[in-house]
């Protein structure tokens, strides 16, 4: 049944430029050009293009390069008006239709780049052209320079103060700078708060006499000093780091990690919550606990009770000496910093980002570690 003519579709009509000799942008092959594969009717057919004044020229291409733009054929229509513009017409007019015209097509392409040597050199031509103000501004939107998409505006709404397009793309900018400026400058505070914590950290262990081995090859501990998150304000004089502390108990090859101790804090305080008292402690000597804690299932001889226990801090140059259980952190460390004038220095290790403390109970049982650290001691070449 016939339905009436048949109207060619956009993409058509430039596909039939692509096959008329004018407009050609390349010569097609020899078997298409007829039997004799003459090319030289087509070569000045094709030549006739270049014919003409500069100004004719750079229209013809200008309206080709119109027709692509058209059919959203960027990158193709560029290249006419770029053939336009290298015709050097003298016609003012058709110089700046041709540089915006190319901007327009380098910003579809998202040359941005481009875009703006384009409006650059069409504001030479003419200086109040609010397309050339308006491209550039988008060009250095997605440039995220905003503050100079700002003076671009700026720039146009001050001789085309109406101008609804750009004052909308200058809101976008301005909208986008605030943000941007927000997120820099609250990378700001997070780099200056790193930075005034790791002083501040680095402080802590200094006043601590703590020395820092360097972590095992391939091991990446899931503990370190850190701040303690309910301090508020960053001072030295109180210590806010806590310290991940490692409870060894070498008689049964078993350990408990404190994950955050606090220096000032002192031993006894953690070893209430974590061992039941001795049979003969009052009462009163430690704050009520409804449920006392029981003995670590390995405590097979149900030895580790807190008055039963004996602790010892082994230092850098394996030298050993015996904490008291109402000492604190920060006392160990000072004993175990405390060497003879001249000696080299010494002080407790922070080994992969954790202390550690030996845990043993009293009498014969701890006699007994204490010779074996000392036999292992000597045996490493250490004499004290």
């Amino acid at each position: 049944m016939y339905s009436g003519p048949q109207v060619p579709s956009y993409d058509s009509k430039l596909a039939d430029f692509d096959t008329v000799p004018l407009f050609m942008k390349s010569l097609p092959p020899e078997d298409g050009l007829g039997m004799n594969g003459d090319t030289a009717a087509l070569e000045a057919l094709q030549s006739l293009v270049h014919e003409g004044t500069p100004d004719e020229v750079a229209l013809n291409f200008k309206e080709q390069g119109n027709e692509y733009f058209r059919g959203k054929r960027y990158r193709e229509a560029m290249g006419f008006y770029t053939q336009g513009i290298d015709a050097k017409p003298e016609s003012l007019a058709l110089r700046e239709a041709l540089y915006g015209n190319r901007a327009a097509c380098n910003l579809e392409l998202k040359n941005f780049g481009s875009v703006l040597r384009d409006t650059s050199s069409l504001l030479l031509i003419n200086p109040k052209s609010s397309k050339a103000h308006y491209r550039a501004g988008q060009a250095l939107v997605e440039l995220e320079r905003y503050e100079e998409a700002l003076d671009c505006c700026d720039r146009c709404l001050a001789f085309d103060g109406i101008n609804s397009s750009v004052r909308t793309l200058r809101d976008r900018a301005a909208r986008l700078k605030a943000e941007k400026d927000r997120r820099e400058a609250e990378k700001a505070e997070r780099m200056r708060k790193e930075q005034n914590e790791k002083r501040v950290m680095n402080a802590v262990i200094q006043s601590l006499n703590l020395i820092i081995l360097p972590s095992r090859e391939g091991y990446s501990s899931p503990y370190s000093p850190h701040f303690d998150p309910t301090f508020s304000g960053l001072r030295t004089d109180v210590t806010p780091v806590l310290f991940p502390l490692f409870l060894l108990y070498p008689q049964y090859s078993q350990s408990d990690l404190i994950a955050s101790f606090d220096p000032s804090s002192n031993f006894v305080s953690h070893l209430e919550t974590m061992f039941p008292p001795s049979p003969s402690a009052s009462t009163n000597s430690r704050p009520a606990i409804t449920q006392p804690p029981q003995f670590p299932p390995w405590d097979i001889y149900q030895e580790y009770t807190v008055g039963n226990l004996a602790l010892y801090a082994t230092t850098h140059r394996r030298r050993i000496f015996k904490v008291g259980k109402r000492m604190t952190l920060r006392d160990a460390c000072d004993v175990a910093a405390n060497v003879p004038s001249g000696s080299e220095r010494d002080g407790l290790e922070l080994r992969d980002g954790c202390l550690s403390i030996v845990v043993v109970p009293k009498g014969q049982k701890e006699q007994a570690w204490v010779e074996e650290f000392k036999k292992k001691r000597a045996a490493d070449g250490y004499d004290h």
